[in-house]
């Protein structure tokens, strides 16, 4: 049986590598005719950090702060959509990918991006992976790793190209 792809979850940290890896959603996008979930998880702070700041600034100030910076990423990742569409249509006669939805979402990032998968139907998930050297990654490991291993959707990592290689 093959597989149809009709929603892709692009988790993203707006890493240089996170950039590299969207040019896999949208042309899976393309090429499936998939819609495309873009996904940001704001790591949460500690407790305790919230508090000493809810207690300093006021919970006002903290709530209108933790809006501020997800309309930021939102408008940051909007147009980093838009600037990669301007790149494409360079080359093609039009924008070939379709962003149903941006996410922001605050939690434990492996978590969220496996519940949003699962929760919202989406056939793959595409992230960038950062290729931390083997002793960093026994040691904590990464979060393309630890996505992969507990994910029930499909995985597609990328990676950024070696220096002097050229992209696909």
């Amino acid at each position: 049986m093959i597989p149809v792809v009709t929603k892709i979850l692009y988790a993203t940290d707006l890493s240089e590598n996170a950039k590299h890896s969207f040019g896999y959603a949208a042309t899976l996008s393309d090429r499936c005719g998939a819609t495309i979930t873009v996904l940001h998880v704001l790591e949460e702070l500690p407790p305790s950090t919230v508090m000493q700041v809810k207690t300093l600034m006021g919970d006002q100030w903290w709530q209108e702060n933790m809006a501020r910076s997800r309309q930021h990423i939102v408008d940051d990742i909007r147009q980093r959509l838009a600037t990669f569409c301007d790149q494409v249509e360079r080359e093609h006669a039009a924008c070939f990918f379709r962003v149903a939805d941006i996410l922001v979402t605050e939690g434990h990032p492996v978590s969220t991006i496996l519940k949003t998968a699962v929760d919202n139907g989406h056939d793959l998930i595409v992230m960038g992976a950062h290729g931390h050297s083997r002793f960093q990654e026994a040691l904590m490991g990464s979060t393309a790793r630890r996505v992969v291993r507990r994910s029930p959707v499909p995985v597609l990592t990328v990676r950024l190209p070696r220096k002097g290689t050229e992209s696909p």
